[in-house]
């Protein structure tokens, strides 16, 4: 799995897969759960888009699915930008190590 990087307004979103199906954003869920112990937030749900919160290393991030756009993680920008960003990028190294 590859990911990419997409930065606007300072925020950097990592863009995990962009032609996946939900069962994809499940499945990397799972993953951020079970491999680094995450526990989701908040839970917003809708037909076409999920964004589920959650912390990692003190730092707010989001995991975001849409039927258009496949699966990301974006930061809240709460504290600290760069170590935000930072943190995204480091959720996004973890799930490319991981095979889909």
């Amino acid at each position: 799995m590859f990911y990419h990087l997409k930065t606007k307004f300072g925020n950097t979103e990592a863009v995990i897969d962009d032609t996946c199906g939900v069962s994809k954003f499940y499945e990397i869920a799972d993953t951020l759960t079970t491999g680094l112990q995450v526990s989701f937030l908040n839970q917003i749900d809708d037909s076409e888009t999920l964004d589920w919160d959650f912390h990692y290393k003190n730092h707010l991030l989001t995991l975001h699915y849409n039927v258009f756009n496949g699966v990301s993680v974006f930061p809240q920008h709460i504290k600290n930008v760069q170590q935000e960003n930072n943190a995204v990028m480091e959720i996004a190294h973890f799930l490319e190590r991981r095979a889909f």
